[in-house]
């Protein structure tokens, strides 16, 4: 496992980091895994030398939280790993139980940390833009959440390149601690981020850890046209499929299966090269319900691609409307 810096902070994560959406309660969503059926892919993250591990308070309403903490308890010395999670989006139902606002980014961080069960996270990330409170609200929040002790770093996640400059300008300005890290949607179906987000990422030294690296299972090589069943996630995805399955997104998806078909690998293994290729780039969250999955990936690090094969994949595209912002 190579290890890269996030961005220009003095923080080192491997250049995989495993997402734990997908590890929780069946209640919350009918294809995420249990306790029990998610132990066994952390355990085998460790091995594969994964220590960076990523989850938000509103997976499963806080169980993804309790899973992952309770797993690097007994996995992991806690100075080891590099644990990241996310504020915005509601787990319990009042009015002020969710945004970003300073008591909604008070709150959650001290219930985040209770159900980790620890005294600190190592990343600290807005999930989404709240434009219901003005910023500097939330940054200097932010930066009193990181002097109090219970974040190092902060991040960002889905949102207009402009908020973000804004966001980091201000920061700047008032001396509040920064943010080191875009969570961004980005993947071979879905490039619009590289028209402003990640040239304003390399221009200010944010390291970028893209969600959806693998399209949500779309670059697999599983998907037939027409059809939306090809795993049980892809079965109830809503909000997936309201992200990917236009007829150009088959045609790269294709596109992908040919080149990995003539390099004998695997398609996931040519889309997640593909990713890992982009500048700025640091370690795509990957999600994963089948272990052999988790190797293949790991095991797909190796791969590379020249800049002929990289422009065959790319050829397909064609632009999208904005997705995944909100």
């Amino acid at each position: 496992m190579d290890y890269v810096r996030l961005g220009n902070s003095g923080l080192k994560v491997s250049r995989l980091c495993l997402g734990a959406m997908s590890y929780g309660s069946p209640e919350w969503r009918p294809w995420v895994l249990d306790e029990a059926a998610s132990r066994p892919f952390f355990a085998r993250a460790i091995e594969h030398g994964i220590n960076f591990f990523d989850t938000a308070d509103m997976y499963s309403r806080g169980v993804s939280e309790e899973i992952l903490g309770r797993a690097l308890r007994d996995l992991a010395r806690r100075e080891e790993v590099v644990v990241a999670t996310k504020v915005f989006y509601p787990v319990c139902d009042h009015v002020n139980g969710r945004g970003l606002s300073r008591k909604h980014i008070f709150e959650a961080i001290d219930a985040s940390l209770t159900r980790l069960g620890m005294d600190h996270v190592d990343l600290y990330q807005i999930h989404r833009w709240d434009d219901e409170t003005p910023i500097e609200e939330t940054l200097e929040a932010l930066h009193d959440v990181v002097k109090a002790g219970k974040a190092r770093y902060l991040g960002a996640s889905s949102m207009f390149a402009w908020q973000f400059a804004k966001a980091l300008h201000l920061q700047t300005r008032h001396g509040w601690t920064r943010f080191v890290s875009m969570q961004n949607h980005y993947n071979l179906v879905y490039r619009e981020e590289e028209r402003e987000m990640l040239p304003l990422c390399r221009a200010e030294g944010i390291g970028v850890i893209p969600w959806s690296p693998l399209a949500r299972g779309f670059l697999a090589g599983n998907r037939q046209r027409g059809m939306k069943n090809a795993t049980p996630r892809d079965e109830h995805d809503t909000y997936g499929h309201s992200l990917y399955y236009q007829e150009a997104d088959y045609d790269v998806a294709d596109r992908v299966v040919e080149l990995a078909r003539a390099k004998g690998v695997l398609p996931i293994q040519v889309a997640l090269a593909w990713v890992l290729r982009q500048p700025g780039v640091a370690a795509p969250i990957v999600g994963v319900t089948r272990l052999e999955q988790l190797d293949q990936l790991v095991e797909g690090l190796a791969v590379t691609l020249t800049d002929d094969e990289a422009r065959s994949v790319e050829a397909c595209y064609r632009p999208h409307p904005v997705l995944g912002i909100g």
